[in-house]
Formats: structure tokens, C-alpha cells, sequence
């Protein structure tokens, strides 16, 4: 097993890559900015290395940087948690250059999956069901202009390069066409200097469902079930539940399998998530596959009883799975905590945290890196915790959760516990009845 794992990331999710090496005898690294210098996870690494200033682009984006932390400490491995550079083809290179094992996927899978149009084409050769659109890049305004008539109004511009809904355009008619084109390609260009653009045609009343996957060295890959991730702001998601109260036993026993499918055709090592969007009529489609661990990870491992970073690491190391595919016996929501005001447009709420009181009992798990006295950094995401609830229905998941909002104290900043409780009493979220487009009806001032 590997001696020495570096946690090439922060906050929560570094913590919890921590805990489980410690449970399985391995010694850590924490990497941290000078922002981050009083973090938790600085202290309950075994080893740190401050790695640059607060800007992440001279810190947790700084590869070279990284790589000569790792060197020094004498790590066999790293462990990129998620955002950052978990899914950069560049890093997972250079540390198969370096002889450290990057525990997530390969170069070459990065590249084959995180290009969302080279994505969607490898998938419609394994024959996964992918939603209409354009095969690649779109050529020219003209050739969007000819794509957008084949498939018919209304349509999604989406940046190859995109992600978090940036570079992403809903057209409705032809005469938003241009201007939709021209915005996005320049919002794309801004934010991953890349302007190149596909095509899909847009799903009404969709749903986000995404199946955890995880395949082994040996081209064998197994699901884990699905996450519901509907609910959600600007494409980011606010809270994910396991099962999807969408879902049927058909629905996902063919969603598994074309998960499966998707993952063993491209030889898919390492955990991962394959997205999909799902229309009224519970036909799914082939939305991009995720090549690390997600934010909302621990729902599943509620579910399941399986703890996935140490699968990860198992993986890593050469170890095979065992095959099987996981159908969910209990329930789990997940609230994202963040640091934003809700009140006010979800504005960021950086500051020092002069009080805090956590939730417990039974069917309760938080995930979180904050203390009293902790001083919340402006300089990145503003998640700050992950409330986890756990029970045998769906209904007795929701009561938890009321209960441990009601219970959980942040003072000196704003946090969307306030958001969160409302959506708890949302008739139609209380239903199961809905979609990515929740938010667009929703308010805090009803």
C-alpha cells in the first residue's frame, strides 16, 4: 500500500481524504496557501508544506509547486480531492513523470472525457443514449445556424471547455440565435480561454440524475446507484438526495447499465459519476462524466455502507473491485452549507466564525473544516460544510434534516441554513416534484 499520500487540496474534502488514510495506516500531507495557514487540515495531517500565497492560481493551481512538495516529503501519492486540479490531464501527467501515483484518472481519460464534445462522441460510439445535438465542435455561426434548424428550437449552447454554466446559452427562437452564439463564445473564451462551442437540444422539465461508477484496473467497472442533483442555482447544485424520488426500479437498472457501459468502454479507472439528464418521460441522455470524487459523495456512502475514498486509494493501487452493483436500502439528503447570504441574491459571506454549535444524533453526519475562531478565506468556494442525513424513508431523512438545521449555529457570517430550512417545508420539494429549473420559482421572501 502506499506509505505517504499528498492531499493536493483544502478544506473539507482534504479532511476527509485525511481521515480515511489514517484508518488505513497511511501518513498524509497536507498542502496549504498562507490563507489557509489555520486550517484544520493543516493540523491533522501528519506533514505540511505551505505551497504559496492566498490566490490559488499561485498556490492549489501552482503544479510545480505541488509536485516539489511531494518531493520533499517523500510522497508515493496524491490525492487531488475535487475542483482544483483533480481534473487536469496536465497534473495527472507530470505525476507519472515524477513516479507518484495520482489517485484519480489518466491523463489520457481526463483528456477523453473532459472535453465535453469529445465526451458526448465517444459516448455515442459505446452506445449510450446522448441528448441530439451537434457531433463536435461547432465550425461557425453558420453551421449553428444549419445544426439549430436539424434539431429544432429550443436549443443549449454549451462551451466545450465549460463547466459550473459558464459558456452556456438556452436559445428559444432563431432570432436569439446570434446573440446568444457571440455571449457565449465570449464568456467561455474569458473564463477557460477557449471559445469552442457545441450543441444540444434543450430538455424540458429535466432532471439531474448522475450514477456513481467505479472501475478497476482490469476494465472492470460496477454503479453504485444514482444522486439526484436537481436542485440547483446557476448549475450549482444546492442539495442532492439518494434515491431520486423520480426514479423507478426500471429506470435504474437501464441507467446503471449504460453507466457501466460508459465506463468499461473507455476502460475507466477510479471513481467517477456519469451525469445524466432525464426528461418528464424518464428518457435519460448522456449529459459528461465526472472523472473524480464529487462534493456529494458521502449520500451514497451512507446508503451503502461503503466508504469511497478508500476505495479510491484501493483502486489506485492496483486493487480490483468486486463487481457488484449497489441498489440503495435507505435515504440520504445533503445540504450544502456555504458562506452566502440568501437574502440577498446569495451574495459570498466571508468572516470569522465567532460561534458555532454542530448537529448530532442518529442518521446525522457532517462534513466540514470550520471551528469557532475559524476565518473564512474570500479567496475560494464558499462551501463550508456538508449536513448529511440518513434514514429509512424519504420522509424520515426530511424530519432529520429540519430538526438538524434547526440545531446547527454559524454567528459572524451568512450561510444558506436559512435557504435550506425553507426548502424543507417546499411543498413541492416535499413531493419529490422537481427539476433544475426549482430555483427559478423559489424565493425566500414568500
Amino acid at each position: 500500500m502506499f506509505k505517504k499520500i499528498l492531499i493536493a487540496n483544502r478544506g473539507e474534502i482534504a479532511l476527509r481524504v485525511i481521515r480515511t488514510c489514517k484508518e488505513m495506516g497511511i501518513q498524509t500531507v497536507a498542502v496549504y496557501s498562507t490563507a489557509d495557514a489555520e486550517s484544520i487540515h493543516v493540523k491533522f495531517a501528519d506533514e505540511a508544506v505551505c505551497i504559496g500565497p492566498a490566490p490559488s492560481s499561485e498556490s492549489y493551481l501552482r503544479i510545480s509547486n505541488i509536485i516539489a512538495a511531494a518531493e520533499i516529503t517523500n510522497a508515493d501519492a496524491i490525492h487531488p480531492g475535487y475542483g482544483f486540479l483533480s481534473e487536469n490531464a496536465k497534473f495527472s501527467k507530470i505525476c507519472e513523470e515524477h513516479n507518484i501515483k495520482f489517485i484519480g484518472a489518466s491523463p489520457e481519460m481526463i483528456n477523453k472525457m473532459g472535453d465535453k464534445a469529445t465526451a458526448k462522441a465517444t459516448m455515442i460510439e459505446a452506445g449510450v443514449p446522448c441528448v441530439p445535438g451537434s457531433q463536435g465542435i461547432i465550425e461557425s455561426f453558420d453551421h449553428c445556424k444549419k445544426l439549430a434548424k436539424e434539431v429544432g428550437y429550443p436549443v443549449m449552447l454549451k462551451a466545450s471547455a465549460g463547466g459550473g454554466g459558464k459558456g452556456m446559452r438556452a436559445v428559444w427562437k432563431k432570432e436569439d440565435l446570434e446573440d446568444a452564439w457571440n455571449s457565449a463564445r465570449v464568456e467561455s473564451k474569458a473564463a477557460f480561454a477557449n471559445d469552442d462551442m457545441y450543441m444540444e437540444k434543450l430538455i424540458e422539465e429535466p432532471r439531474h440524475i448522475e450514477i456513481q461508477i467505479v472501475g478497476d484496473s482490469k476494465g472492470k467497472a460496477c454503479h453504485l446507484s444514482e444522486r439526484d442533483c436537481s436542485i440547483q442555482r446557476r448549475h450549482q447544485k444546492l442539495t442532492e438526495e439518494v434515491p431520486s424520488p423520480f426514479m423507478t426500479d426500471k429506470l435504474r437498472e437501464k441507467m446503471g447499465v449504460a453507466a457501466v457501459k460508459a465506463a468499461e468502454y473507455i476502460k475507466y479507472e477510479g471513481v467517477g459519476t456519469v451525469e445524466f439528464l432525464v426528461d418528464k418521460n424518464r428518457k435519460f441522455y448522456f449529459m459528461e462524466m465526472n472523472t473524480r470524487i464529487q462534493v456529494e459523495h458521502p449520500i451514497t456512502e451512507q446508503v451503502i455502507d461503503y466508504d469511497l475514498i478508500r476505495e479510491q486509494i484501493m483502486v489506485a493501487y492496483g486493487q480490483k473491485i468486486s463487481g457488484k452493483n449497489y441498489i440503495p436500502k435507505l435515504h440520504s439528503i445533503e445540504c450544502r452549507i456555504n458562506a452566502e447570504d440568501p437574502h440577498h441574491d446569495f451574495r459570498p459571506s466571508p468572516g470569522k466564525i465567532t460561534n458555532l454549535h454542530l448537529p448530532g444524533g442518529h442518521g446525522i453526519r457532517i462534513d466540514t473544516h470550520v471551528y469557532s475562531g475559524y476565518t473564512i478565506p474570500a479567496n475560494y468556494d464558499s462551501m463550508i460544510a456538508k449536513l448529511i442525513t440518513t434514514a429509512q424513508t424519504r420522509q424520515e431523512a426530511i424530519d432529520k434534516m429540519k430538526r438538524a438545521l434547526d440545531e446547527f449555529v454559524i454567528e459572524g457570517i451568512k450561510t444558506t441554513i436559512p435557504f435550506h430550512r425553507k426548502l424543507m417545508e417546499s411543498k413541492d420539494y416535499l413531493e419529490g416534484n422537481y427539476t433544475t429549473k426549482f430555483m427559478e420559482d423559489f424565493s425566500m421572501e414568500d
